[in-house]
């Protein structure tokens, strides 16, 4: 068991890097809508509708994808005072029962988000006139990724040779191994 600890980590490692980057696509593609959306309103009076909306959209799917690098990092909620203060095997249990508690919320989320985006097909969008379903796909996704990303930090904190001294900016050896 002594490395599966690292290949989980590796792994977790390798799709956060993906999923960093799309984030900062989707806020470069925010920034340049948002520019474009005051420059139509203020500067230069054309027509253009649609800038609000797909803000909106394209913040929203910023926010629920970047959960998943919040999770690698253990940026998630977690009670610190406590942890810090337990022994370090009931550590490792602690953070992998935090993470687990995760899991069920994320995996309802993922459960519950496949309906509603199945249900946004039948509403169309204001502007654009598309399904719904495709801004709402979002969700799903990213409790997907949060999932995946739970499993394999719970799965590196369980085999890791040493127990996590803390959660989170405080743990020195988060994005490490």
């Amino acid at each position: 068991m002594a490395g599966i600890h690292e290949k989980a980590r590796a792994l977790s490692l390798g799709i956060n890097w993906f999923v960093e980057r799309f984030c900062v696509l989707l806020l470069v593609l925010l920034v340049l809508d948002v520019w474009l959306g005051v420059l139509v309103r203020y500067v230069i009076p054309l027509p253009l509708t649609f800038t609000e909306e797909l803000a909106r959209y394209l913040m929203i799917w910023m926010a629920l994808l970047a959960v998943s690098s919040g999770i690698i990092y253990r940026e998630h909620i977690g009670v610190e005072f406590l942890f810090s203060r337990f022994p370090a095997p009931m550590r490792r249990i602690v953070s992998v029962a935090f993470d687990v508690i995760a899991f069920a919320f994320f995996f309802a989320l993922f459960y519950y988000g496949i309906a509603f985006a199945e249900r946004g097909f039948s509403r169309l969008t204001m502007i654009y006139a598309m399904p719904k379903g495709y801004p709402f796909l979002g969700v799903p996704l990213a409790a997907a990724l949060a999932c995946l990303q739970l499993i394999l930090v719970a799965l590196h904190d369980w085999t890791a040779p040493k127990a996590p001294d803390a959660l989170g900016a405080a743990n020195p050896d988060v994005g490490e191994d």
